[in-house]
């Protein structure tokens, strides 16, 4: 009991989570900075920041749901912390795991989204509500193209376990390369699902100032950003489970690959951030819907009749 606590609250849980998001949110600034020929901030930045708003005022609109105002960065962070205890941090096994945990990841995923957006509807101000719309109809482009990328190796490896699919895939490597284009489909909505450039109208600071935020202060504020940067860590982990899935059997070793997938996927996801300039909340749901929709699709096919191949 003692030992799974730990495993929840401190490694590979709640605690690294945290910590290990705030790291990543600083590579991401800095790899930013660097392609513009900036210095970036210090490598403490994240934190001083965190720390900083722990200390500011909580100032609530007067025309907001309070109650909703107060617990929605909590649930936010809740759902996305509950989620990463299904995802293998070191080996091919997660600290709690079972059969079809994998749409429960998928479900919590969705929690923190709608999230954001109730924070920005019940914030009742104008800028909130227009990002918070905006997160919605996001959330309606991405969603089917990630899942359906997510998914269809699953048909392939016959479980609904993210263990189970990391086992099966770490044991027959060939099958990865077929998954390639729910690859490249993942990371494109997965960048969409974590509202990131060029994906990033629902905040659009230069638009709507903050989007969602925009009404949200102190430790509040400081809870909704560091859920941001704990779903940076799921989203990079969840791809890296499901399709880099490369183990050597050794604990610390495994660990240290799995940091390098993880850091790998973020550097993917700053190139994009820098080199692609926003889409417009219209374009956003044509290219989800035009374009990687049908290849998430073509995907599933190949992948059931390959699984019936199999079972020949």
């Amino acid at each position: 009991m003692v030992l799974k606590l730990v495993k929840i609250l401190i490694f590979p849980g709640f605690s690294f989570l945290a910590i290990y998001g705030m790291f990543l949110e600083y590579l991401d600034r800095k790899i930013y900075a660097r392609i513009q020929n900036r210095m970036g901030p210090p490598w403490y930045q994240p934190l001083a920041d965190f720390l900083k708003l722990l200390g500011k005022e909580i100032i609530i609109p007067a025309d907001s749901n309070k109650k909703m105002f107060k617990i929605l960065p909590i649930v936010s962070l809740a759902a996305v912390a509950s989620a990463f205890v299904y995802i293998p941090v070191f080996g091919n096994t997660s600290s709690a795991f079972f059969e079809g945990d994998l749409i429960i990841v998928l479900y919590l995923m969705t929690i923190t989204t709608i999230c954001m957006f109730l924070a920005g509807w019940y914030s009742r101000g104008v800028y909130a509500t227009i990002g918070s719309v905006r997160t919605l109809t996001q959330m309606f482009a991405y969603e089917v193209p990630l899942f359906m990328a997510l998914l269809a190796p699953a048909l392939i490896a016959k479980t609904w376990s993210i263990t189970g699919m990391t086992a099966f895939y770490e044991e027959h490597p060939r099958y990865i390369l077929i998954n390639i284009p729910a690859l490249f489909v993942a990371l494109i909505s997965g960048q969409g699902k974590l509202e990131r450039a060029p994906f990033d109208s629902p905040e659009a600071e230069t638009e709507i100032v903050s989007g969602v935020f925009v009404e949200y202060s102190g430790r509040l504020l400081a809870f909704f950003k560091l859920s941001v940067d704990c779903e940076l860590v799921l989203v990079a982990s969840l791809i890296s489970a499901i399709f880099l899935p490369i183990m050597t059997d050794i604990a610390v070793l495994d660990f240290v690959i799995y940091l390098l997938k993880t850091i790998g996927i973020l550097i993917i996801f700053s190139l994009m951030r820098s080199i692609m300039a926003r889409f417009r909340i219209d374009q956003v749901v044509k290219i989800c819907w035009r374009y990687l929709t049908p290849i998430a699709t073509v995907q599933i096919i190949i992948n059931l009749l390959i699984r019936g191949l199999l079972t020949l």
